[in-house]
Parts: structure tokens; sequence; C-alpha cells
């Protein structure tokens, strides 16, 4: 923590001593000293301020008669603890309250975060279980990157994020995902979320249309609309996005871009076809639209080899395919990427720079040794092990315990169920139930465009263990 230094007030206002007890004064209204910290000895604070010793001692008195500070002659001087009320709401204040005028906020910035109680289990958190981060490979890994890296690590860097790490996921993306993306063509980020608002802020002006699915993910829905999109909403089924619905509505607005998650639908998990896959980037092509892929779970997939990304086969440069680590690490690494068309990868470079100006390059770093030794695909390997497992206890709990109130198809990947209410219940009434007896869910409303309620719950069982599952769905059964 910075030291408090006192900056004393410009000459020709009062005696010195004066002048010393007045700046003491208005930095604990500012809130600078706090009820109880000490101040500086009166000979070092002297030589601090280049003045006679007997100068800040008449300051200190001065402040102590009125009620400023305490003094010991063993221990010193502090802030007093007992300032009058107002002064010490003041104090508690901080800065004074905004002398501007503000634009008007989007609705959706207003929302309040979401928070729960201690001890609550959260069985809609779209996270991983940080039990199974790998923390000291991760700390031993980093400590080796940077004492080899040393003070060239810890400078600026290339705003694209680390070179190292830029061609491991090249190389990766490569191999397993069938992309044949060049380093240059990859930007890291903080979070699939960065890169989300980077392409809008990229590709769209204010007012122009982007088609996005009707049940979908609320933060990116929320990223393209700060860049000044209109969203357009299209129906999803079990085949993933509606392409004859998407080709009708590119006739009757002109669209500039359509957000997607083929892999895993966002919530509801379904894969889009291979047909409606080929007539996206057909349809992509000949309107000229980009199509912005959110491959989030790319890794978990359980049965058979995942579907390729729409990028494997983009030969008209019409996707930009976004990923994340956040899901086989940690949320709070802040690792994401997107693949882009050369053209719109130097673009997001350059708003990067301007934005944030480079991302963590030692972690970056170390994570790309960890892809470069194979640590990291061998950590996925076991999470998906770990994660099918859980996806299959979670599935036999629901048919045990709430078969007749809900179906569901069992997940081919991903890390959720979605589950649809499959009799007169009232969803909302249920899931308060349920919060007050521990067990919080988000309602289906949460992912639909109009906030209408498709009576469907998202429940994620990659952040529980068995016996927190089985708690989950015992708490939700009781809650009906």
């Amino acid at each position: 923590m910075t030291r408090w230094k006192l900056t004393l007030e410009p000459e020709g206002t009062g005696p010195v001593f004066l002048r010393i007890a007045r700046g003491v004064m208005r930095d604990i209204r500012r809130g600078r000293l706090k009820p109880g910290q000490r101040l500086p000895g009166s000979r070092p604070w002297a030589e601090e301020l280049g003045l006679n010793r007997n100068t800040v001692l008449a300051a200190i008195a001065e402040l102590e008669a009125q009620g400023w500070v305490t003094t010991s002659p063993t221990r010193g001087t502090f802030v007093s603890e007992a300032l009058p009320e107002e002064l010490a709401a003041v104090a508690a204040k901080g800065l004074a309250p905004l002398g501007i005028a503000l634009p008007p906020e989007p609705d959706f910035l207003r929302s309040r975060p979401f928070t729960l109680p201690p001890g609550v289990l959260h069985f809609s958190a779209g996270t991983p279980d940080p039990r199974l981060v790998p923390v000291e490979l991760i700390a031993r890994t980093w400590r080796r990157v940077v004492r080899r890296g040393g003070r060239r690590l810890l400078e600026y860097g290339e705003p694209g994020g680390h070179p190292a790490l830029r061609t491991a996921l090249a190389q990766m993306l490569s191999e397993v995902r069938g992309v044949p993306a060049t380093a240059q063509q990859l930007v890291v980020t903080r979070g699939s979320q960065m890169a989300l608002d980077l392409l809008a802020r990229a590709v769209l002006r204010p007012g122009e249309f982007v088609a996005v699915e009707a049940l979908g993910y609320r933060p990116a829905w929320e990223a393209l609309r700060l860049a000044g999109a209109q969203l357009v909403p299209v129906p999803i089924d079990a085949d993933g996005l509606d392409i004859a619905a998407l080709e009708k509505l590119s006739r009757r607005k002109r669209l500039r871009a359509v957000y997607v998650t083929p892999h895993h639908q966002f919530p509801t998990t379904v894969t889009m076809s291979a047909a409606r896959r080929l007539a996206l980037l057909a349809l992509a092509k000949r309107h000229g639209l980009l199509i912005i892929e959110d491959d989030y779970d790319h890794e978990f997939h359980y049965e058979g080899r995942p579907v390729l990304p729409l990028a494997s086969a983009d030969d008209a440069g019409v996707v930009a395919s976004v990923g994340t680590l956040s899901k086989v690490l940690a949320p709070g690494l802040r690792l994401g990427f997107v693949v882009a068309p050369t053209g719109l990868a130097e673009r997001l470079v350059r708003l990067r720079a301007v934005m944030d100006r480079q991302g963590d390059h030692p972690m970056e770093a170390t994570v790309a040794e960890l892809l470069d030794e194979g640590e990291l695909q061998r950590h996925v390997r076991k999470m998906r092990g770990v994660y099918r497992g859980r996806r299959d206890f979670l599935v036999r709990r629901l048919e045990a315990k709430l078969g007749d109130t809900l179906t569901w198809e069992v997940p081919s990947g991903g890390i959720a169920v979605w589950a649809k209410v499959k009799k007169r219940v009232d969803v909302q009434r249920w899931l308060k139930r349920a919060l007050a007896r521990g067990v919080s869910v988000h309602p289906g409303a949460r992912y639909t465009f109009e906030g209408d309620e498709p009576g469907a719950l998202r429940l994620v069982f990659a952040r529980f263990n068995e016996a927190e599952l089985g708690r989950a769905v015992d708490l939700l059964q009781a809650a009906l």
C-alpha cells in the first residue's frame, strides 16, 4: 500500500502549522486518511516536509485540540476514531457525486450482477469445476517461463497475443479442428467476451442488422448491441438454426452478420446438421454477411468425434470463429481467441491495441508451453472423462427423481443438460422455492430473445461432483 504523504496548500494562505493541519483535515474528509490510521512521527515528518520540528508539533497540537487526532507519548499520533458522524460519513463516501450528465444507458446494462448467498448450489453456472484446474502445474510452468523470459517477457509485446501462444493455438486448430489458420490470423483476447466485442466493433456500424439464435447467449447479444447492432431472432429446432428462416429474413432486412453456436447450440445443446452448415456458408457467401461462430466448448464431446467448426470449411472468407480456454482451464485466466480472415484479423489487432494494449503475456507464454508439452491436451482428456461421468450421473438422477416432470435429450457434448418441463408447473415459483432450499437454476426465460418462458431449464453438470449433483436434484424435487 502507498504510504500517505501530505500535500501542503500554496504559500500565502496562513501560518505553516495551520496549513499542515488543514491539509490533514482535508485528507481525512476525502478518505485518504482513515479513522485509527497512524500519522508519521514528528521528526521524520518534519524532515520530509523540510520544516522545523516545532512547526509540525504545533500542527499536531492544533489537530488534537479540534478532535481530529489523538496522541500517545509511547504509541504516536493517530487519526481519531471518534470523529463527528458527519465527518466520518464524508470520509467514507469517497469521491463527490458525479457532476456531469451521462448519455442514456442501455437497459441491459442496468441489471445487477448475479450473486448468490454462500452455500447455494448454482446449477446453471456455465463454468468448469475449479477443483480440477492443475494449479501446481500452471504455477511451476509460469515460474519457469518468467525466469527464462526475464525482463523481455515483462515488457510491452504484440497486441495480438504472445507469438508462442498464437503459433501453438494455430497448430492446435489445424490438427484438432481442421481450421487451416496461420498465427497471424489468430488474435488472443481476454476471454471470448472480448473477442465478441472486438468483432462487433470491427464489423458493425450502428443500426446494422445482425441475426441471432432465438434461444441463445445473452452476453453475446449485449456485446453486439453495444456496437449499435439491431438484433433479429431466428428460430432453432433439432437441427440447429433454421436456415430457411434466415434466408427469408435476409430478403426483408439487409443483414450484416449472423451469430451462431453450431457445435453445441447454447443453451439447447443441439448440433447444427451438416446440410444446414453447408447452407449457412453458401448463404453467407451469397449475401456477403459475416458468420460469427462461437465454438465455446469444442473440447467436450462425448459421443464419436466432434463436428468440425464452420471455419474449417470456409473457402469464401466469411467466418470469424471465437474460442475460449476458460472451459478447459479456468475463467479467471481470461484467455480467449478469435480466428478470422487476414484483413479482419489485422483490424482486430489494431482495435485491441487501442482498447487493451495487450494481454497477460507471461500467462499466454505459460499456456503456450503447456500446449507445446502436451500437458493441456492431457488435462483436457482427463476433464472429458470426468464430465462424461457427471453427465451420465445427472441423467440417471433426473430420471429417478424428476422423470415425470422433465424431459430431455442426452447431450452428445457440452457441460449442460437442456431439460423441458413436460407437465403444468409454474416454473418461476418452482425455482423460487428451490432457491430457498439451497439450489439456484436459471429459468429458460433467461435464454429467450423476448424474455418469454419456454418451460425449460439449463442444468450444468460440469461444476459439481456426483454428491453435489445428487443433492441439487433432490432439492429441485423437494421444491416441487
